[in-house]
């Protein structure tokens, strides 16, 4: 392994370094405290001016995705609107299975919570190497799983990037297409509030 003092070269701006792949963590920590390094995620960085993107989130997660669950767990809830640069990253890293598969056990201190859900092909996408539910299926289980002060601004964030095409309007139709979902009227009420609030602040 380089010693604490050995820097990357200048040539892997965009490269996640985790321990082990490049450099030891004590290595690692080293150069972040020399602000050579910005963390991203975990014990994942990038060098310091990088800009941090979705896709440089979504790397740094996967590196934290305990292995029997990598390609199969997916980024759901908040840690998916953190991949989208719409939330914090959370407490702890939330991830769904298809209910159609084993889902596997997580081992203590994994920093995960697994959930058992059912999706479709096209309730997924992958962002860097991440597995990650789209911009819209992410919006509808905020506006039903997780409570309204994480949900809400996560949920105004994401209406607002053009770039995730996931206006409040579609997000309330999605919700209104959900058959025997807990918590959907209570979920419609929260995007109803956001629209009302949108409509004041233009007015």
């Amino acid at each position: 392994m380089p010693a604490p003092s050995s820097s990357p070269p200048s040539d892997w701006t965009g490269t996640v370094l985790s321990p082990g792949r490049h450099f030891s963590r004590t290595t690692l920590r080293a150069m972040f405290l020399d602000s050579i390094l910005l963390p991203v995620f975990g014990d994942a960085y990038v060098l310091t001016g990088t800009a941090i993107t979705p896709v440089l989130r979504g790397r740094a997660l996967a590196l934290a995705t305990p292995a029997n669950l990598a390609g199969r767990g997916i980024a759901g809830r908040l840690t998916a609107a953190w991949i989208y640069g719409c939330s914090g990253p959370g407490a702890t890293i939330t991830l769904l299975v298809d209910s159609a598969h084993r889902a596997g056990a997580l081992q203590p201190g994994s920093g995960c919570t697994l959930h058992e859900v059912k999706l479709s092909r096209f309730d997924i996408a992958v962002i860097g190497t991440m597995p990650v539910t789209t911009p819209l299926r992410t919006a509808v289980d905020l506006a039903i799983h997780v409570p309204a002060v994480d949900a809400l601004p996560a949920l105004r964030a994401l209406a607002a990037d053009p770039a995730l095409n996931c206006p409040l309007g579609l997000i309330r139709q999605a919700l209104q297409s959900c058959q025997r979902v807990p918590h959907k009227q209570a979920a419609l009420e929260r995007i109803q509030s956001l629209l009302e609030e949108r409509m004041d602040s233009a007015g």
